[in-house]
């Protein structure tokens, strides 16, 4: 059953950002929703002469490197490298590359890079050589904030010499480039606030865009969907259902097709609820034979700091196994070891 089935019948529920926030001395702050919390007690001299340790050994100990990696956040392990780098006069990504070996090596290295960095290699990634992987261009621009992005396209722009507006153009084309150029000029309201009169009036516009007419302006499902908030536009579908007939996202497959039918359908999925968009595409990459292990590495990475501990919840609920069970059917070794760490206790 796909995502939306999933959610009609309420096993997917909708986003409800009212209880996300807590109260820090006086001041109202975002909930965290990780799994890879700072670590109490961090000293970064400490972790990198262990790593260090580690790596030299006789035989590489790639449980302390693991137990390292995972237990520290993003802003810690950026402490570690630098004075890994000061202590040894090597990079810890280089040092890590020689002693380890395909998929550990690859989350290793993934979450040794800052957020704006791995964001903006995986975009790289995306558009370089032959064909275009244009799940993960969506993934990202419609996942990230206003803030993220313009990160994301300064680091684009210093690694790799390149202009990533002008990458998306020459990578991509037709309505598909028009969605993600929206998507990068972070035009998104990201207010909690829900104003129902918008709500009802782009309900219509989307409706008459789309099913009421001959043939569908998909300019229109564009501005509304890229410059709309989550919850915005969480309370434009349920409106939808008062004008049609069929729910949006069946409108869109049945008007659209190609990337641009795939990228809206997405924006609308993590509209409705992005952990459980998450969860689909985990479990996607572990479906039926073989394994991808691109997706499973950029998702638990990428979302550890974010949302990964409603991520898990949400995988639950939609399959009735845990993800760390379907990581234990699917992945081996230490490999295996480091996916599971970064999903927290089970």
């Amino acid at each position: 059953m796909s995502i939306f089935g999933k959610f009609l019948k309420g096993i997917v529920h909708d986003r409800n950002p009212t209880d996300d926030t807590v109260k820090v001395k006086g001041k109202e702050k975002p909930k965290f929703y990780g799994t890879v919390p700072p670590y109490p007690n961090f000293n970064a001299s400490s972790d990198a002469s262990v790593l260090q340790s580690a790596i030299d050994s006789k035989d590489v100990d790639e449980d302390v490197i693991i137990a390292v990696l995972v237990k520290r956040n993003n802003e810690q392990r950026q402490k570690i490298k630098m004075v890994y780098e000061a202590s040894t006069g090597q990079r810890l990504e280089e040092d890590l590359k020689s002693v380890l070996r395909s998929h550990l090596e690859d989350v290793s290295l993934a979450l040794l890079m800052p957020p704006a960095h791995f964001d903006a290699y995986l975009l790289r990634k995306a558009t370089k050589g032959l064909g275009t992987d244009e799940d993960v261009l969506v993934e990202i621009f419609a996942t990230r904030t206003h803030q993220e992005i313009q990160e994301i396209k300064r680091v684009f722009q210093e690694e790799y010499g390149k202009d990533l507006k002008e990458v998306i153009e020459d990578e991509t084309s037709g309505d598909f480039t028009k969605a993600l150029l929206a998507m990068m000029d972070g035009k998104k309201d990201e207010d909690h606030e829900v104003d129902i009169d918008l709500a009802r009036k782009d309900a219509e516009t989307l409706f008459e865009a789309g099913e009421n007419t001959e043939g569908i302006d998909v300019s229109t499902f564009i501005d509304i969907l890229t410059t709309r908030s989550g919850p915005q536009l969480s309370k434009t579908f349920q409106q939808y259902a008062a004008v049609s007939d069929i729910t949006l996202p069946k409108a869109l497959k049945l008007e659209l097709s190609g990337d641009i039918e795939d990228c809206l359908i997405d924006i609308v999925k993590c509209a409705w609820n992005t952990p459980a968009f998450f969860a689909e595409k985990l479990h996607l990459a572990m479906k039926g034979h073989g394994t991808c292990e691109d997706t499973l590495i950029r998702v638990l990475v990428s979302r550890s700091e974010v949302d990964l501990k409603k991520i898990v919840e949400e995988y639950r609920a939609m399959y009735d196994f845990s993800l760390q069970e379907d990581i234990l059917k699917d992945t081996r070794g230490h490999y295996e070891q480091i996916l599971l760490g970064l999903c927290g206790p089970y």
